[in-house]
């Protein structure tokens, strides 16, 4: 599922940046998204495969900080996105003739800088303190099964989901990959 999930979400990038059809407000944030979700896999999933394979659930408390650090930070990245995500598209619903006025290249580039700065002050002091908090009180087979699900499930989905479902990146996607094929 870890590598479905990296490689998925790298395709979508390397889609996104390789044909400059997609070289557009909805697909930038696209991109990001799946940058992002590759690096959320990440804080968590290779440890969790390491410990499955040595039988050792064991982490150093700067290990563990880290951990946490760097998961809080690309998962409200990712509910950012979302939602800068679903702007985009109402934007591009409801104004469609000042789409391209109100999605501007700056615009677009200080969403995503909001984004990024609404996480360092929003997130980190709330999600670490009920992170560490509600560690002791939940069932952790629950919360095993849980944390799989948003750590792992979807992310691998994204790709699918906002990329795969969407033609001008299967056609791109068919483009990379037959480049790819032919200078093999």
């Amino acid at each position: 599922m870890y590598l479905l999930t990296f490689s998925g979400n790298l395709l979508i990038i390397l889609a996104i940046v390789t044909d400059s059809r997609l070289h557009t407000p909805m697909y930038f944030f696209l991109s990001n998204l799946s940058f992002v979700d590759i690096f959320f896999t990440s804080t968590t999933i290779p440890k969790v495969l390491l410990n499955l394979q040595t039988q050792s659930k064991v982490i150093t408390y700067a290990g563990c900080l880290s951990q946490i650090y760097f998961f809080m930070l690309f998962a409200g990245l990712d509910n950012f996105l979302l939602t800068v995500m679903a702007y985009d598209r109402f934007a591009a619903i409801c104004h469609p003739l000042h789409y391209m006025v109100i999605m501007n290249p700056k615009f677009c580039g200080s969403l995503l800088l909001v984004c990024w700065v609404l996480i360092v002050s929003l997130f980190y002091g709330t999600g670490l303190g009920v992170y560490l908090s509600s560690a002791a009180s939940q069932n952790s087979r629950t919360t095993a099964i849980a944390s799989v699900m948003y750590t792992v499930v979807t992310p691998m989905l994204n790709p699918f989901i906002y990329g795969l479902r969407n033609r001008d990146i299967k056609l791109a996607l068919r483009k990379l990959l037959s480049r790819k094929t032919v200078s093999a």
